[in-house]
């Protein structure tokens, strides 16, 4: 059996710059090495608790940080959920990237957890707190203006999962690797108000879809 591709830092690191000047997403130098570190980490980490399918370091730049700083446009400050965020993604990414912004990351899997909590103290990101739980469970003690998930659930059950979890407000967003049809419909029949954004991920063949859902009617 193939063992996993040698971590390139310098690679990495390369086709890191060149997909943030892509997306037009700039980042100061000690966000751009954190999230190399982390990479590195969960490179390592995936030999054994298999985090992600995704072996090839460089791969892992594109289907992993490029495709959750996506998300960054959307993230103001404050505070957000990450509900499902598995290896940290999207919520560990998007706390590296915007230090002013409170990250929950919320998983129910033990090994995914201890797997957050390592990251968050090896590369000392004071702004990201890991938590085990289920989303249909989690209640927390402050209401958030902003969850993102990447396919943690279907959309439609990830609305319902995570309403009561939303400030006065708030939105949601769910991370699509293709446009779901069958679920606007249904957000459509619900009466959740919705934008569908696709966005261009450099590195992936097809562009991703941010999925945006409010409380009350789409126009």
């Amino acid at each position: 059996m193939r063992g996993p591709a040698r971590f390139d830092e310098a690679a990495v690191a390369d086709t890191l710059e060149a997909g943030l000047h892509e997306m037009g997403l700039p980042l100061e130098p000690g966000g751009r090495r954190r999230l190399v570190a982390y990479l590195r980490l969960l490179h390592r980490w995936n030999r054994v608790y298999n985090l992600s399918a995704v072996r090839d370091p460089v791969q892992m730049v594109s289907r992993h940080l490029l495709e959750s700083l996506s998300v960054l446009p959307l993230v103001r400050g404050g505070r957000l959920l990450d509900a499902g965020s598995g290896a940290g993604l999207p919520g560990l990414v998007l706390a590296i990237a915007r230090p002013d912004t409170r990250c929950v990351l919320l998983d129910r899997a033990a090994k995914r957890v201890r797997f957050l909590v390592h990251c968050v103290a090896e590369l000392r990101i004071d702004n990201a707190e890991p938590v085990r739980g289920r989303i249909r469970d989690y209640r927390p003690a402050r209401r958030f203006p902003l969850v993102v998930s990447r396919a943690a659930l279907a959309v439609p059950e990830l609305w319902r999962a995570c309403e009561a979890l939303l400030a006065p407000g708030g939105r949601t967003v769910a991370m699509a690797a293709r446009p779901p049809e069958a679920a606007i419909a249904s957000l459509d029949a619900a009466g959740v108000r919705h934008r569908l954004l696709p966005c261009r991920v450099p590195g992936l063949d097809a562009p991703r879809h941010l999925v945006v859902m409010e409380r009350g009617h789409s126009l």
